[in-house]
């Protein structure tokens, strides 16, 4: 036997259990970590630890932080330097997840991959073997997060709030079930985009979205001038129940594809461009007049999609009592779906998930990724603002 191989059975005898060899793994770990970080700091200030200099910045102590591996939770020293320059990159500011191989993982599952294609990708591009059980425990780190976000407090009010689903195919009592993540997505004071939050559900009906509606008040939402929905029979209401003073707009392009279902191939487009003339117009009277000629020409061959058209006909128009930029982002509930569609790009690989937690988590990190563009306004912010302010004076600045 090699002198190295029996030092290191020596070495290992002194840890009696796996979880032994766990925590000193996890100290050595801690201590790399800070030490990386030491090196870090003296690379940023240029000069190293003791060493005489005239440089004015200088080293000013530590803070402690709390960060997660797949260790698990340590707390580590982070040393700091008198004019607060320093961001380490191995572990930044405001980020508690030690970044490396746990943020590769992380990203690669947000993606669609699942744990044992992360293993091989890993294996074949950094040539380094993790197991799927390590993965999954990396992956399981997402679930305190979702916890923190879907309770965090919420601004007190939102100028427009998009609700719409999207479903999944998750695993039940040993049975392949239809289960929908519901999704609300706020547009905020500063004009920027912000997803509300998530809520699985099996059914959508206007009682589970009573539910979610009053998550929203309990996290601070006091008022929403405006939401844009899908035709839920029942839903206006619920949203009145909620937030009395909400204008309710059914999205435009949903009522088109339900109306579009009950006409036969020969007639669509001619029936599509007599319909646009409904929702093109320019006023709200002139809609309606369009609506009665359209009802003339088709109410006798396609009677259900015309009655939907008037059943819905308060809350399908509301966006023609806006100025024509803000219609244009209560119109549809474009935005949720356009959202939608990125989350189904992540998790186009999963045909089904085996727990309610695992669609949950996939959803999460998808619209981590899907959002990490929304930094910025929406087009034409200023001009909205004005006619928000105008409208809603009181409101907007509650």
């Amino acid at each position: 036997m090699k002198k190295e191989d029996l030092l290191s059975d020596e070495f290992l005898k002194q840890f009696k259990t796996g979880e032994d060899l766990y925590g000193f793994l996890a100290q050595l770990q801690k201590r790399g970590i800070e030490k990386m970080l030491e090196g870090e700091l003296d690379a940023h200030l240029g000069y190293d630890k003791h060493e005489k200099t005239t440089k004015p910045n200088a080293r000013n102590g530590f803070s402690n932080k709390k960060i997660r591996t797949s260790f698990g939770e340590s707390e580590i020293q982070v040393p700091r330097d008198r004019d607060a320059s320093f961001n380490p990159l191995i572990v930044p500011k405001r980020q508690n997840m030690l970044d490396g191989l746990e943020n590769v993982i992380i990203s690669l599952y947000a993606k669609g991959m699942s744990n044992s294609d992360i293993e091989e990708q890993i294996r074949e591009v950094y040539n380094f073997e993790v197991s799927t059980s390590t993965i999954s425990r990396i992956t399981d780190t997402v679930s305190s997060d979702i916890i923190a976000w879907q309770n965090r407090p919420l601004e007190a009010v939102y100028l427009i709030v998009w609700m719409d689903g999207i479903v999944f195919k998750v695993r039940e009592n040993s049975k392949i079930i239809n289960k929908t993540i519901y999704l609300a997505i706020g547009l905020n004071r500063e004009g920027k985009k912000e997803v509300l939050g998530m809520w699985l559900g099996k059914n959508e009906s206007a009682s589970f979205w009573l539910g979610v509606l009053t998550d929203l008040k309990a996290r601070g939402v006091e008022d929403i001038l405006i939401t844009a929905t899908d035709n839920l029979n029942g839903f206006t209401q619920t949203i009145k129940n909620v937030f009395p003073e909400s204008n309710t707009q059914i999205c435009v392009v949903h009522q088109i594809r339900n109306s579009a279902r009950y006409v036969v191939w020969k007639d669509k487009k001619e029936f599509s461009a007599d319909m646009k003339l409904i929702y093109n117009a320019p006023t709200k009277e002139a809609a309606k007049a369009s609506l009665e000629d359209f009802s003339k020409k088709w109410n006798h061959k396609y009677p259900y999609a015309i009655k939907s058209w008037k059943e819905n006909w308060e809350e399908l128009t509301v966006f023609f009592d806006f100025p024509i930029e803000i219609r244009k982002i209560i119109y549809t509930t474009n935005l949720i779906e356009n959202l939608n569609g990125k989350i189904r790009k992540y998790t186009k690989n999963k045909l089904s998930f085996p727990t309610d937690e695992a669609v949950l988590k996939s959803v999460y990190l998808a619209l981590r990724e899907a959002t990490k563009k929304w930094s910025m306004p929406i087009q034409n912010w200023g001009l909205i603002l004005n006619q928000f302010l105008t409208i809603f004076e009181k409101r907007v600045q509650l």
